[in-house]
Parts: structure tokens; sequence; C-alpha cells
């Protein structure tokens, strides 16, 4: 009989390690997604440097935090600029994996949206930090092709934040 219930507790002792491991492995890899990007994010411009470039300003569109293909996790805040060699912003966006900002030839507000004009929108760059970054434009880019600002995750295929641009 004892040894009966030694092996009935051995097979749930081992399942439920089993369990716990594969449990804790896939939060421990959920956490780390979301970290590693914060983690590994560069520093971001100092507000003098947001401040010189705004002068140089052509557009400007603003990214707000109740588009409805944003939610608590994936956001954007702040004023996007660019002038004909750089774009930046002056705010924050949600930290994620493998951030993409792309010009875009009408505004778009969620990911299906974006998904259906992606092919005719221009990838400038990838995001690496979440607050004040800049990006190099590429070399004789018309700006009045592009309407709007898309940051996407490709990693995940998730619509971060959208920016109508104006002159």
């Amino acid at each position: 009989m004892f040894s009966w219930i030694c092996a009935k507790a051995g097979r749930a002792a081992i399942f439920g390690l089993i369990a716990g491991l594969g449990i804790g492995g896939a939060v421990g890899f959920g956490l780390g997604v979301y970290f590693l990007p914060i983690l590994t994010a560069g520093p971001g411009l100092d507000q003098a440097a947001v401040q010189a470039l705004a002068t140089s300003a052509e557009r400007r569109g603003r990214f707000v935090r109740d588009l409805p293909g944003s939610d608590a996790l994936h956001w954007g805040d702040g004023t996007i600029m660019m002038n004909a060699n750089k774009i930046w912003l002056d705010g924050t966006i949600s930290p994620g994996p493998d951030y993409r900002l792309y010009l875009a030839p009408e505004f778009v507000d969620d990911g299906a949206g974006f998904l259906a004009i992606k092919a005719e929108s221009r990838q400038i760059g990838a995001v690496k930090t979440f607050e004040n970054f800049a990006l190099d434009l590429p070399p004789a880019i018309d700006l009045d092709e592009y309407d709007a600002v898309v940051i996407w995750c490709e990693a995940f295929k998730q619509f971060i934040t959208a920016a109508r641009l104006e002159n």
C-alpha cells in the first residue's frame, strides 16, 4: 500500500515539475521578449537636440494613445517631425521588439489598415529606442508623397501607432 502511494505521489510530482517548468519557461520567455528591447535600447535624443532639430521641421504629426489599433501595450505619444534628412520623435512609444518606422501614403489607425497599404509604404528603418528617437531619411525621398508615419512591429505583425503628417 505504501509503495502504491509513493508511486502515485512520484508521478504527480514529476507531472507537477514538468508543468511548472513549462509554465515558468513560457512566462520567462514572454518577459524576456518584453524586457530585452528595454534593456538593450540605445539612448534617445536629449531635449536640447530635439529642440535644435525642431527648428528645421518641415512636416509634423502627432502620435496619440487612443487609436483604434493601439492598446495598453502598443501605443505612441508625442510629436513626430521630419525634414529632408531626418525623422524624429519628441515623445515616447511603448517598448517592444523589432519596431519599424514607415512613411505611408495615407493615414491608417489600425493593423488591417496598414497591411492594406504596406506595399505602397516606405520603410525608413528600425526603431531601437523608445523615447526621443531619430532616424536618417534615405536620399532623394519626396516627403510630399507620404501623408502619414506608422510604427509597426515586424516580429509580431502588430500595429503600434500612427500619425497624420501636416506641413
